[in-house]
């Protein structure tokens, strides 16, 4: 009877943790791994990925259709200019376009046989494309013709974001390369000896978000003028950031890991998506809708910012944010690890840690709380390594998270 009644608790806890996560799996039509994605808007949005992998939705992911590329290169790069026109870039100097939806991509003459790593247009005309040995070429007419500029440098370039028709940052490693006049030059500022940088996002033509090893958060204030570091309270790889806005900002890298800012990088919250593949990609089109894909075809959608909702009623972002359990960090953790959570209102709040077997191992809470934000930190020295879930309860809230423990 004993055995049974941990199996039922565990069972519970487990499914109360997948129905409450933020993030969720949608189907995917291949099995190949996709490494960037970009939408028009919450519901037409583009995928692509290895071996000339595109795919294509138009109503928020509920389903996902292949396309024809027309090549086997590899494309890591594409963005949307407008519902229906595209761009893809990839390896071998590939440029594709769409201006029907992806119904048919054509191939656009690089000049380069070099592999292509990013791309970004300002709009339907204005574009730019950076790639390996330096390259970046820029557009004016929708790609009918793309001109080489000057880098002054032979590194890779990872990842570029125009601000608008004259401004643009392009990242690589330690180097920002910054223009101010369409690319006629570009401007090398060495930031020092911070981790390898792998993406930028700008959500306008002052706040911008870097990203890159070792939990690596660059942000900056003044269009990329200068750079301050964030603590990220991880030293995971992230591969790709989206920046909404001056205070709201995501990032997605290795092991499953998305993080999200609400309070201009003072905090960087962890989010339970569910899956340990690498992520390669995000995308959002506002502070709640976004779209996340990674190896082994993974495509993830949250349309509450990655928060839980209520699970019995389907609460919005609105009215379930007033009771938030925030993901552990860092997390995997050795020995200790911080937990934050939100209370709405004064009243008696507990948090709980299990094992595996539904046996409690530590209370955290167990007091009257007023309403407000909350930090415990846990230290289990004491136990040994493996998955636990740590439960808030406050009135008729209750929510459940996962955290790992690695010695």
């Amino acid at each position: 009877m004993k055995k049974i009644t941990i199996i039922i608790i565990l069972s519970g806890l487990i499914s109360l943790l997948n129905a409450q996560s933020g993030w969720f799996l949608q189907d995917s039509p291949t099995s190949k791994s996709l490494f960037a994605v970009s939408f028009a808007d919450a519901d037409n949005g583009i995928a692509v990925g290895r071996d000339g992998t595109i795919i294509h939705t138009t109503n928020g992911g509920e389903a996902w259709i292949s396309q024809s590329s027309g090549t086997t290169n590899n494309l890591v790069g594409v963005s949307y200019t407008e519902a229906s026109t595209a761009f893809a870039i990839g390896y071998n100097g590939t440029i594709l376009h769409t201006t029907n939806g992806g119904e048919t991509w054509t191939s656009q003459s690089s000049g380069t046989n070099y592999n292509l790593n990013a791309v970004s247009f300002t709009d339907a005309s204005n574009g730019t494309v950076v790639g390996d040995h330096g390259t970046i070429l820029r557009t004016t007419s929708g790609g009918e013709t793309w001109t080489s500029q000057s880098s002054g440098t032979t590194d890779d370039l990872h990842s570029v974001c125009l601000l608008d028709s004259s401004t643009g940052i392009i990242v690589s490693g330690n180097i920002f390369l910054r223009t101010t006049n369409a690319g006629e030059t570009w401007v090398n500022s060495f930031l020092g000896a911070f981790s390898f940088i792998y993406s930028v996002s700008f959500a306008d033509s002052n706040n911008g978000i870097a990203v890159g090893d070792m939990g690596t958060i660059l942000r900056t204030k003044d269009g990329g003028k200068n750079w301050t570091n964030d603590s990220s309270g991880t030293t995971n790889y992230f591969n790709s950031v989206a920046c909404i806005d001056s205070s709201i900002a995501f990032a997605a890298g290795l092991g499953g890991l998305i993080f999200r800012t609400t309070d201009a990088g003072k905090n960087w919250i962890g989010q339970d998506c569910g899956i340990s593949d690498p992520l390669t990609g995000i995308c959002f089109t506002d502070a709640y809708t976004g779209t996340a894909v990674g190896f082994n075809a993974k495509i993830l959608r949250t349309t509450t910012g990655g928060e839980v909702t209520d699970v019995d009623n389907n609460q919005n972002l609105f009215q379930s944010i007033k009771f938030i359990l925030e993901q552990n960090y860092p997390n995997p953790f050795n020995p200790s690890t911080t937990f934050e959570f939100r209370v709405a209102a004064t009243g008696f709040v507990t948090l709980k840690i299990f094992d595996m077997m539904g046996k409690k191992v530590a209370t955290l809470v167990s007091e009257e709380l007023e309403a407000g934000k909350y930090s415990r930190q846990w230290n289990a020295g004491h136990l040994a390594s493996g998955i636990y879930f740590y439960q808030l309860q406050a009135g008729s809230f209750s929510q459940i998270k996962k955290l790992v423990l690695l010695k």
